[in-house]
């Protein structure tokens, strides 16, 4: 049974008004501070817990949760545990931080070893991600990127419509927000050239996803259906999946994305649950055609939740350049899985699966540099009076996302990069 912490619950724990952590997100993480080792912790506010104190101070007892699983440098041994149990989790840890519960709250001398100032930790990379799969699933990017290279008559692929198209990347360079990407190098070609040349990109580009964690195995062999889907999947993170569009360009035809999309992907330190999400579920945009048996579904999967891209040159203000919304996904996350197994592609705990770029219907809301300065012919004026085609050196890129209705935001925070000059 899906439980949601009621929107009327408070903290004594402060909360700011526009915080994406009220104790009804209770996310989950994996933190460090001076003296102290990585370890499993939630967030409200801007306080950060401990997890591993938490239960050893045995207010997490009667659980059935090993304190140990608290103690690792990943999530996975904790979410491996289970939809069910972290349910339970969440809910407990709501209650022990309702402002009505004194339990915690008049024993300060116990919220030192608990409690800390987010400013005064480090995030770090909340799952080891064993695999890694690339959805293609908005239908407003697909169709932008089909209109620019292809024909725009003919701009989505035969198959796109009938599957989540998808390819399997690199895992290892999924890195957390707060890491420093250095600009990548390899071949390109230019339209008028014989030959290509090696060197850096002149083409760096964000895409900004979202991207969803399963929680659960399966064996070789084994399907999941939609209807199952969201019993292996804990919760998503924001998901900047950084691109060098011009050595994808040469390089894609005929296997697809390599150098281009391996260099480098950001995730935001926080998941956040599904269940955290559940009031903000909608439907998602109409298919047409009608898709194959296995990818049919029942229920509300999408989610409404607003994104945004801002780019910071070094020592300026940032500028938002792209407000979309996770709404906008043609195929929703348990297509994305069911379509992922239904072969018999086994899963595991800590696998992450990208949403593909997220692009609204107005070009302010288009997901990728490639297509709001639309293939460079249209750039992006700065207020420090630079544009912008694509990405350049000391360039920060901030994306954002939070969903709010009724008074309740439930958040992200956000993930963060700056592009470096390429490695000598």
């Amino acid at each position: 049974m899906k439980k949601v912490i009621g929107a009327d619950r408070g903290s004594w724990i402060r909360v700011e008004r526009e915080s994406d952590f009220p104790v009804q997100n209770v996310p989950f993480g994996i933190f460090s501070s001076e003296g102290r080792s990585a370890r499993a912790a939630t967030r409200i506010g801007d306080t950060v817990i401990d997890l591993h104190a938490l239960a050893m101070a045995g207010l997490l007892d009667g659980l059935g949760i090993n304190p140990s699983v608290f103690s690792h440098d990943t999530l996975n041994p904790l979410i491996g545990l289970g939809k069910a149990l972290c349910r339970e989790l969440r809910c407990r840890i709501a209650e022990i931080f309702d402002q009505d519960n004194p339990v915690l709250r008049d024993l300060p001398g116990k919220h030192a070893g608990i409690l800390f100032p987010v400013r005064e930790v480090k995030m770090l990379m909340p799952v080891q991600v064993g695999d890694y799969t690339d959805f293609y699933s908005s239908i407003e990017h697909a169709t932008n990127v089909g209109i620019m290279f292809r024909d725009p008559a003919n701009a989505l692929l035969p198959n796109w419509k009938h599957l989540p198209v998808g390819y399997h990347g690199r895992s290892s360079s999924i890195v957390v927000s707060g890491t420093d990407i250095h600009r990548p190098k390899g071949q390109t070609k230019a339209d008028t050239a014989e030959f290509p040349e090696f060197g850096p990109s002149r083409q760096v580009d964000f895409e900004l996803e979202m991207a969803f964690i399963t929680c659960r195995k399966t064996d070789l062999g084994q399907s999941v259906s939609t209807a199952e889907a969201e019993d292996h999947i804990f919760g998503m993170v924001i998901f900047n999946d950084l691109s060098a569009r011009d050595i994808q360009k040469w390089e894609y035809v005929p296997l697809g994305p390599f150098l281009a999309k391996n260099f480098g992907s950001v995730i935001s330190p926080w998941i956040v649950t599904l269940d955290a999400l559940e009031p903000f579920r909608m439907p998602g945009p109409p298919q047409d055609p009608p898709v194959l048996p296995y990818l049919q579904f029942e229920g509300d999967h999408n989610f409404d939740i607003r994104l945004d891209v801002f780019i910071q040159p070094d020592g300026q203000p940032e500028q938002r350049v792209c407000h979309s919304n996770y709404k906008y996904m043609y195929w929703n996350l348990v297509q994305q899985l069911a379509h992922q197994t239904v072969n018999g592609c086994n899963i595991n705990p800590g696998d992450m699966y990208g949403s593909g770029t997220i692009s609204g219907p107005t070009p302010d809301s288009f997901g990728s540099m490639l297509e709001i300065a639309w293939k460079g012919t249209r750039p992006v004026k700065m207020a420090d009076g630079t544009e912008r085609k694509f990405i350049n050196d000391n360039d920060s890129i901030i994306m954002r996302g939070y969903c709010i209705k009724e008074g309740l935001r439930i958040g992200f925070g956000e993930v963060r990069t700056r592009i470096l000059k390429e490695r000598e």
